[in-house]
């Protein structure tokens, strides 16, 4: 496991140009993990940004496991190229730079729901997303002091009664 920030550089990763990082976009990823001449070889776990880390990071890792056990098949190196190929046509023409292929944003929960159905997990908590999304609108109408203050107890409730089901 290597660990290199959000500056993607990997001067340890020899893939003869199977993987490259142009202007910080890591590629070509089938769904921001897998590099097709590699798969399932070569996984990368946490590339995209602006999220929620941790169950992004955890759905990941599971769908990893999925596929080395055998128990979740890839499509072919071709069909996960086709997915990238459409993916960068998406953001060029968004106008999107290639720096930002891998902010997801409130794309995010999307992109979890994907993996949690490919690994026969359930979906994103709706209280998660509702928490992600207003602590946003706190923390750019109040960059100083959102951590300090909140109106969103009965998100937290639910988290706890949420959470209670793993722990008793």
């Amino acid at each position: 496991m290597h660990c290199t920030g959000y500056k993607y550089h990997f001067p340890f990763l020899e893939t003869n140009g199977s993987v490259t990082v142009d202007d910080n976009r890591v590629g070509p990823l089938y769904k921001h993990v897998f590099p097709p001449e590699l798969a399932p070889w070569l996984s990368f776990i946490g590339i995209p940004w602006q999220v929620v880390p941790f169950p992004l990071f955890e759905l990941q890792s599971k769908w990893i496991a999925g596929v080395l056990s055998g128990r979740i098949m890839l499509p072919s190196k071709e069909d996960m190229m086709e997915d990238i190929k459409s993916l960068y046509a998406t953001l060029e023409a968004q106008g999107i730079q290639k720096r930002y292929t891998h902010r997801m944003g409130i794309a995010q929960f999307e992109y979890n729901d994907w993996l949690a159905t490919q690994c026969g997990c359930p979906g994103t908590e709706e209280w998660r997303k509702e928490m992600y999304l207003t602590t946003g609108v706190r923390k750019r109408a109040k960059p100083e002091t959102y951590r300090d203050e909140w109106e969103d107890h009965h998100l937290i409730s639910q988290a706890s009664q949420d959470f209670s089901l793993y722990t008793h």
